[in-house]
């Protein structure tokens, strides 16, 4: 059956207002013209969309039943036109980070990859490094590890060495490693990190109890309270060293792992994921 679609926006706004009047302002025609367009519609279906009350509308049981398609079927399409601007198709990109990589080193850089690609909508999901690119739709992933991470290719950005970091309070009455054992060491998920700090600072690693975190940044916010030393990756917090909320200590180091770019193998890629791409993997080099 063939419905003009001038009939149809017609009946949605009206359906939408209860009123022709308010409806053809909308749509910035006559009150007539609106009223016509429902009527041809109603005749068409061979139902009535609307009962005409002394003060407004009505919607019909079949009214109703109609609206949800119609008011659906004019957003998707208001949506797909929405893409577009000067003549190109917008495209949406929405990548998962890790919360750290996130807020210390990828914010800073946003503003320019906006100026390069303003025809590229970035959604930003961040985690805590447990990721599923599948059941998230998730085009990319930046998270930390080691690379290996079944199903997907990883692109190598950067090391991330760990050092540990505290409070200028704290830090004042450590002068060499073997102080670390009379503070609280703060604990990520991962285990065996401070056991593999102190072991290239060449001592044994104290009993570690107290509190543990599933991420960094609020294992740094915990540090710069003052509630322990934290082992975490530096170059994520430049700007907490900058403002003195934090220090290092010690200039001991260990390497965890790096931050990866990753996608499903099984993922074609888009014209904004390869811009994307180019562009992270060109801020990385120049690091």
């Amino acid at each position: 059956m063939y419905l003009p679609l001038n009939a149809l926006r017609a009946f949605e706004v009206s359906a939408r207002h209860l009123s022709f009047t308010r409806a053809a302002e909308e749509l910035s025609v006559t009150q007539t013209a609106v009223s016509m367009q429902v009527k041809n519609l109603e005749q068409r279906l061979g139902v009535a969309l609307f009962r005409r009350l002394p003060r407004g509308l009505a919607l019909t049981d079949e009214g109703l039943a109609l609206l949800p398609v119609v008011a659906q079927s004019f957003g998707r399409i208001a949506d797909v036109l929405g893409q577009f601007e000067d003549g190109r198709r917008r495209e949406v990109l929405t990548v998962g980070v890790v919360g750290t990589f996130a807020v210390g080193w990828l914010m800073a850089r946003l503003r320019e990859f906006q100026h390069d690609h303003p025809f590229i909508d970035l959604r930003l999901l961040t985690n805590n490094n447990r990721v599923d690119l599948a059941g998230e739709g998730l085009d990319f992933a930046i998270r930390f590890g080691d690379g290996a991470w079944h199903g997907t290719e990883a692109e190598r950005l950067f090391a991330a060495p760990l050092a540990p970091m505290c409070a200028p309070e704290i830090a004042g009455r450590l002068h060499h490693p073997a102080d670390l054992a009379g503070e609280t060491l703060l604990r990520s998920y991962r285990a065996s990190e401070w056991s593999q700090w102190f072991a290239a600072a060449g001592l044994p690693c104290p009993p570690l109890r107290g509190f543990v975190f599933d991420s960094s940044l609020a294992m740094a916010e915990a540090a710069a309270q003052q509630a322990g030393v934290a082992l975490l990756p530096v170059l994520m917090f430049e700007r907490e060293l900058r403002e003195a909320r934090l220090v290092c200590p010690f200039a001991t180091e260990i390497e965890t792992g790096a931050y990866w770019l990753t996608r499903l193998k099984s993922r074609q890629q888009t014209p904004a994921m390869r811009a994307f791409r180019r562009w992270l993997m060109s801020q990385a080099d120049a690091m």
